[in-house]
């Protein structure tokens, strides 16, 4: 979420770690910013020496991307990922050198900040105030093997700065001022737990079969063109969604008796301005031509994971409810089977 939680120090450890475990892992650029704690920790690794680059008049210190490929340990450790290099290097920006050492099949441990991250950069900037230039592309993020979110909370971060563990003393108040807020490390925090969330839920989603995986929480809000009835479905399915914060679809199964030239015109508008309301509310919005509605239903239900379908309290008469009470336990049999929840909303 931040500079400052321990990102590199829990690099160098890891590295250490799997240097004892028999592991050609070397580093190729670290940052310590002269943490004391952190420099520490570089003692007893292997060190690939940076190259010098001089450019208007300044002598830069850069990663040595061709060592590093020459070298070819099986694990490189490259800090600062959203870096810029220098001009005169290979490629513009870190994350590109990266990919080469992927590509010549070297491991990499990378570290960034969630204010780089070229999707939300706009956002970063509405929180901090802070145009961040140095941006890293999202699919940096999809290829990872792993990712690990290193968290501290905002009063323990501010903690860090006030001691001196992030930034030389003359910079604290500064710091403090600006970036270093409650509020804005807070919401920084949410950012980045959500993404690594993203990403472990993708990763279940590749990785783990179905049959053993648990499901989210996914719902189906099963509509007619009955006035009374679509729009309580609908806010009542949005508040579900919104308590667990799940994704939901909205199913409207068109039937020949519900084709526009046999329902009424004010029936038609209602079924309009109900198919606006679930846009508005978040909804996915599925509508099917069909005359077997049942099956519709399971088969949306399947394809789209669904844990809980959401049903209207049905407006029918005794001689209905027992001619439909088969057609109603055959949706019930094969929502059992495919452990479905059916709620009938009032």
């Amino acid at each position: 979420m931040s500079a400052g939680v321990g990102k590199t120090y829990r690099m160098l450890q890891e590295s250490h770690a799997l240097l004892r475990n028999g592991i050609d892992i070397c580093i190729g650029y670290v940052e310590t910013h002269k943490r004391a704690e952190t420099e520490a920790l570089v003692a007893g690794l292997p060190l690939i020496s940076r190259k010098n680059i001089f450019y208007r008049g300044k002598e830069i210190d850069e990663m040595d991307l061709q060592s590093i490929l020459n070298r070819h340990p099986e694990i490189v450790v490259v800090d600062e990922l959203a870096h810029t290099n220098a001009e005169g290097s290979k490629n513009e920006k870190r994350w590109q050198d990266v990919f080469d050492l992927l590509e010549a099949g070297i491991s990499v441990i990378s570290a960034v900040n969630i204010q780089h991250l070229e999707s939300i950069n706009e956002e970063i900037e509405h929180i901090t105030g802070i145009k961040v230039t140095e941006r890293i592309p999202d699919k940096i993020l999809e290829i990872a093997d792993e990712i690990v979110n290193i968290d501290l909370t905002a009063d323990e971060l501010v903690t860090r700065l006030k001691e001196g563990k992030i930034y030389d003393r003359t910079k604290i108040e500064r710091a403090l001022q600006n970036f270093f807020q409650a509020d804005k490390i807070l919401q920084l925090r949410e950012l980045a737990l959500k993404e690594v969330v993203h990403q472990v839920e993708r990763k279940i989603q590749t990785e783990i079969p179905k049959s053993i995986k648990l499901r989210p929480e996914r719902f189906l809000a099963c509509i007619s063109s009955n006035v009374e009835t679509a729009g309580v479905v609908i806010r009542k399915t949005a508040r579900l969604a919104s308590y667990y914060r799940s994704p939901w679809i909205v199913l409207y199964v068109q039937s020949d008796a519900e084709s526009f030239d046999k329902i009424k015109l004010d029936k038609q508008r209602h079924l309009i301005n109900h198919f606006k309301l679930a846009t508005e509310l978040g909804a996915e919005l599925i509508k099917v031509k069909s005359n077997q509605i049942t099956q519709t239903i399971i088969n949306m239900a399947t394809e789209k994971e669904i844990t809980t379908i959401c049903i209207g309290k049905p407006h029918l008469t005794i001689f209905q409810v027992i001619m439909r009470t088969a057609i109603f336990n055959q949706l019930l049999r094969n929502l059992a089977a495919k452990e479905i929840d059916l709620v009938v909303l009032s």
